[in-house]
């Protein structure tokens, strides 16, 4: 089931973005970030078991958000989890009135599905690379910046 991050989940989030952080692409995040974003998070979980899948829509500024963080465990994959958590921030961020979201991503041919389209990295506002500072790729990242107007009902 999907839904909402809870506080108390923090700390295994955190666990399981460390898994994923060097083969993935996904940005490690600090404990105090994640308490600090925890509305962020969306989380796929089977009754009471362990986080099976992460997604996060974080708005970044008026009308932008980004979709970050989205990670199945490997043995869950081809299930339509990742596909589900994308939808979740797809839905919250149309639902916050956001006219465009992007991902910076390593799978662009995953996020072309929801109708991401590539861009170059000059088309993206600069408050978009604030946390590229934090990341181990910086400045030799290799992801794919993509966007979806959400406008135009693609």
């Amino acid at each position: 089931m999907i839904r909402k991050a809870q506080v108390n989940e923090v700390p295994e989030i955190r666990r399981f973005l460390g898994e994923f952080a060097q083969d993935s692409g996904i940005l490690q995040r600090t404990l105090a970030d994640l308490y600090a974003h925890v509305r962020d998070y969306f989380v796929y979980r089977e009754g009471r078991g362990p986080i099976i899948g992460i997604g996060a829509l974080h708005v970044c500024w008026a009308g932008l958000g980004e979709v970050r963080s989205v990670a199945v465990l490997p043995e869950f994959r081809n299930r339509g989890i990742g596909s589900e958590l994308v939808k979740a921030c797809l839905n919250e961020a149309r639902s916050l009135g956001l006219s465009e979201v992007f991902c910076l991503t390593l799978r662009p041919e995953f996020f072309q599905r929801f109708g991401f389209r590539l861009v170059s990295r000059e088309d993206l506002l600069p408050i978009v690379w604030a946390d590229c500072v934090n990341c181990v790729k910086f400045p030799d990242c290799d992801e794919v910046p993509m966007v979806l107007n959400l406008e135009a009902g693609i």
